[in-house]
């Protein structure tokens, strides 16, 4: 048989999501921690059947427990998608209460999962806040920006290649271009040195000294 506390191991405090209840002693798994109660509400009237509030809980298609009186301090147990607790109904006697499905240690927060059709109406649209679900957003919030660093790496990397690439063609054209100008100033002074080198004058003038001589040979001759 699961134990049943006779005191009350828990308070309410602030939560993520405002109010919360929170164990102020150990809680063994099993142990019936508190009943969720309020007005018996009947479907097949209609004025009953209309009341609308978020802590509403179906025992049957037929009755449902208005748990929105203040007296009802089980209504401040918030939603978890890996609770600590869970909703133990018992829809013959129109009663329902909330048991420990694992060891609760005190500071820890009471919750049960709240269930699907809950879920989608009311936590779904602005986004689940018990800490399964704010682990997996932080997770996600890592691993999005674990992505951008990578990919900045990623840009940074491809950067430098490409300017390094740039500057290697620069580098190139430059070398190029100093091996140009060297070869056209070998091929000038090749040229300069053949047109003006020793060799060259010696035969300039050795024609131009030759001349006088077939001369005097002629006045001789006459």
């Amino acid at each position: 048989m699961p134990a049943s506390l006779s005191h009350k191991p828990y308070r309410v405090g602030r939560s993520r999501t405002g109010l919360g209840l929170f164990a102020t002693k150990p809680i063994k798994k099993g142990t019936k921690i508190i009943r969720y109660f309020g007005p018996l509400l009947d479907s097949k009237k209609k004025d009953e059947d209309a009341i609308e509030n978020k802590y509403l809980f179906e025992l049957t298609n037929r009755w449902t427990i208005d748990g929105s009186i203040r007296e009802n301090v089980a209504r401040y147990i918030n939603h978890a998608c890996r609770p600590n607790a869970e909703s133990d109904v018992k829809p013959r006697k129109r009663k329902v209460f909330i048991r420990a499905i694992k060891d609760i240690e005190p500071g820890d927060e009471i919750n049960y999962d709240y269930g699907t059709d809950y879920f989608k109406a009311y936590l779904k649209p602005i986004g689940c806040k018990c800490d399964a679900c704010e682990k997996k957003r932080k997770k996600k919030r890592a691993e999005a920006r674990a992505e951008r660093l990578r990919l900045k790496e990623k840009a940074e990397r491809k950067a430098r290649r490409e300017a390094e690439k740039l500057a290697e063609q620069r580098a190139k054209a430059r070398a190029k271009k100093t091996n140009g100008a060297k070869a056209n100033g070998k091929a000038n002074g090749k040229l300069n040195g053949t047109q003006l080198n020793g060799h060259s004058l010696v035969k300039a003038a050795g024609k131009k000294a030759a001349a006088p001589k077939r001369g005097a040979a002629r006045v001789l001759q006459a």
